[in-house]
């Protein structure tokens, strides 16, 4: 890959490990082993975050190196259920809901059923006591 341009050899990387070999970012195996995902994501999310990048092709490469070696560390330090890279690990956590005054509504009461089954046909109803004992 040594051959190919940042662009170029961004689009050939695939796993975590291909990336973290690339940009020459030291790593314990197990931690990505468990991390993969949460790291890329969370290199993704970064890269999302730092906007326009530098021009030279040097200046990117630095940009993405201290950017993944971040998002590296992040999972050395703490764990994926602490840093809740993805949306999953949200959703058992409160949520909060606001209702305007304005969309509250008092809606009509019913008319009683008198008999039968509250079907509201007319005549004998199926379940009413003169079919029962008919």
């Amino acid at each position: 890959m040594d051959d190919l341009t940042l662009d170029e050899a961004m689009d050939e990387l695939e796993s975590a490990e291909d990336f973290l070999n690339y940009f020459g970012v030291a790593f314990d195996p197990a931690v990505v082993h468990v991390n993969r995902l949460h790291i890329l994501q969370r290199y993704h999310n970064y890269l999302a975050q730092a906007g326009a990048l530098p021009e030279s092709e040097a200046a990117q490469r630095a940009v993405f190196t201290a950017l993944l070696t971040r998002a590296y560390q992040d999972f050395v330090e703490s764990d994926a259920l602490s840093e809740k890279v993805f949306k999953v690990f949200h959703m058992h956590e409160p949520q909060t809901a606001f209702v305007p005054l304005s969309s509250i509504t008092i809606a009509a009461t019913p008319a009683p059923v008198t008999g039968g089954c509250g079907c509201g046909g007319t005549g004998a109803c199926h379940s009413s006591e003169a079919a029962l004992r008919g």
